[in-house]
């Protein structure tokens, strides 16, 4: 089981939705973990129906959710948004087919981790983000968008979802001793925005940022609300 995965089953398991849209859903580990009975469906570009799905649709999830889907209490993107070259699109879609009150959750690679960041200092490339020179090719599995919890949360805000909130992984958090020492002026530099914030929303904002997951973290868990 990856880290993310118990993170996500809890995060609905707390809630209950009656319906629920797993997209991208892969092979369907999701109907194994969630723990109690919903309306399941999935999208996928690639596969068939895992079971245990209500309904499964190919789909190119990067031209947004297919407009023929209906409303969900919860709709759920695991590993799928650094493959998008247009998460906007997709974050918009999700919110048109959010139920009032409904909630997305999001989980995908953090780039934030100070070793990410060295590595990235001298090589140029993000780890898992490599040069595709000669392997460029739509449809394949590439990793396209790096992200960060900041990163994530524009996007979300600008899609219209409120109540942003980043969840713990069970991680180390930091790996190695030298990140403590890389990440810590970050770390640092978060505490003392959100101290200074004029306003709660700020500071909750710089409180998450500068969390041990948003600046240690190998793994981003977001939750949103459609306002």
């Amino acid at each position: 089981m990856k880290g993310y995965q118990p993170v996500v089953a809890r995060l609905l398991r707390d809630r209950r939705p009656a319906t629920v849209l797993d997209a991208p859903c892969g092979s369907g580990w999701l109907a194994d973990q969630i723990g109690f009975a919903c309306e399941l469906d999935g999208l996928d570009l690639f596969g068939e129906r895992p079971s245990k799905y209500r309904h499964f649709q190919v789909a190119d999830l990067d031209q947004g959710l297919p407009g023929s889907l209906g409303a969900y209490e919860a709709v759920v993107c695991c590993e799928g948004l650094e493959h998008f070259s247009n998460p906007d699109l997709f974050l918009r879609s999700a919110h048109l087919h959010l139920a009032p009150a409904g909630m997305l959750i999001v989980t995908t690679p953090n780039t934030w981790y100070p070793a990410a960041r060295l590595q990235y200092l001298l090589r140029g490339f993000l780890p898992g983000f490599p040069s595709l020179a000669g392997r460029m090719k739509r449809g394949t599995h590439m990793h396209l968008l790096p992200w960060s919890f900041p990163q994530l949360h524009l996007f979300l805000t600008l899609s219209g979802f409120g109540d942003i909130r980043l969840h713990q992984v069970d991680e180390p958090r930091p790996k190695h001793f030298y990140e403590w020492l890389v990440g810590l002026p970050q770390f640092l530099y978060c505490a003392s925005k959100a101290r200074g914030a004029p306003n709660a929303e700020e500071r909750d904002y710089w409180t998450q940022a500068g969390s041990r997951q948003s600046v240690w973290g190998r793994r981003l868990v977001v939750s949103a609300m459609r306002a």
